[in-house]
């Protein structure tokens, strides 16, 4: 972790307002990790150019704009295309996924264990990296 820094921001990019609130909790129970939300890509984007996240969490099925989209977009803008992005949906595929700049595609439902070693991973990846 940075130095001086004690919490991780991650952002949560999901319409399904169960997996949200679940996940959050996961999240912020057992990790210095801050959690923000949005339920939909526009909302997500405008979250994710203003706070610079250290990490993205996305769904790929939602309204307005799908994760697929959000994703190029993240990977072309300068401000946002260093920060990771775990793809986490029902859709199985993660060959698209991780060619258009995931960095890691879970599947759901997703276990708690597997989505904490992979948000873990790509946090200690990134502090090495610098």
């Amino acid at each position: 972790m940075p130095a001086g820094e004690s919490v991780y921001k991650l952002l949560l990019i999901d319409d399904d307002p169960d997996f949200v609130a679940a996940t959050k909790t996961v999240l912020e129970s057992r990790h210095d990790y801050k959690v923000l939300t949005a339920s939909d890509g526009v909302f997500g984007l405008a979250i994710a150019k203003a706070e610079r996240p250290d990490l993205v969490i996305l769904d790929v099925l939602m309204p307005r704009e799908d994760g697929w989209h959000l994703l190029q977009q993240l990977q072309l803008m300068p401000e946002t295309a260093n920060i990771p992005v775990v793809i986490c949906s029902v859709l199985r595929q993660p060959q698209l996924a991780l060619a258009l700049g995931a960095k890691k595609v879970l599947e759901k439902p997703v276990s708690q264990g597997a989505l904490l070693q992979a948000v873990n991973e790509l946090l200690i990846r990134k502090d090495s990296q610098g």
